[in-house]
């Protein structure tokens, strides 16, 4: 079972947690799968979290709503803020991240690079401090574009990576990397009214409880 925040005959706005892939499986374990059963409707997803991410998410029931939504998102009317902890303290307690990334499909990892060319995308979001400890920081994080791993090499490429994120230089062994979607606001079809839905990680599990 799936926790809902908010469902209507047109979206769910739902937790997806740590480890479950947010789109279909072919051993029917994924969040579209599973809300699927639940809510006994077909679902789409619109966006997507990486395995490694929980948090808030919203599906669409049918597919026009997936339609209004999808455009929404490129129309940037969609916006995705995250929490996360970085090993180390950002040189600055507030700024705008940008950066040319190049997706190498087959490592299955993102690479911040000096130059447009084929296949690379520009990324662009603001963070700022929220809480720091001698040696790592929670940060807030909007996003203003979607790419893969975005905010995990963004913030590893300037010294600053996400905890327990080893594929992108962090030394820290968790069982999840920091990095958690609290708050997601978007046009509701159902209304046309923009919305907000939030939720924290649980600050007493790992690795929330490292700062």
């Amino acid at each position: 079972m799936l926790e809902i925040l908010y469902s209507d005959s047109n979206i769910a706005v739902i937790i997806k947690p740590v480890g479950i892939s947010s789109e279909h499986t072919d051993n029917n374990s994924g969040a579209v799968d599973i809300l699927k059963e639940q809510l006994n409707t077909e679902v789409y997803p619109v966006h997507r979290l990486d395995l490694t991410t929980g948090g808030v998410m919203v599906y669409a029931l049918n597919k026009k709503s997936a339609g209004y939504l999808s455009k929404a998102i490129e129309e940037k009317r969609v916006v995705k803020q995250y929490l996360a902890i970085t090993d180390g303290i950002p040189s600055e307690d507030k700024a705008v991240l940008k950066d040319l990334l190049y997706r190498d499909r087959q490592k299955n990892k993102t690479f911040v690079v000096k130059r447009m060319r084929k296949g690379v995308k520009d990324a662009e979001c603001e963070y700022e401090v929220i809480k720091k400890s001698e040696s790592r920081a929670l940060i807030k994080v909007r996003l203003f574009t979607g790419r893969t791993h975005q905010i995990r090499v963004q913030f590893a490429s300037r010294k600053t990576p996400l905890t327990g994120d080893g594929k992108y230089s962090s030394r820290t062994n968790t069982n999840s990397i920091a990095l958690w979607s609290y708050a997601l606001t978007f046009p509701n079809p159902s209304n046309g009214k923009t919305e907000t839905y939030s939720k924290e990680p649980d600050f007493s599990k790992s690795p929330w409880n490292l700062i």
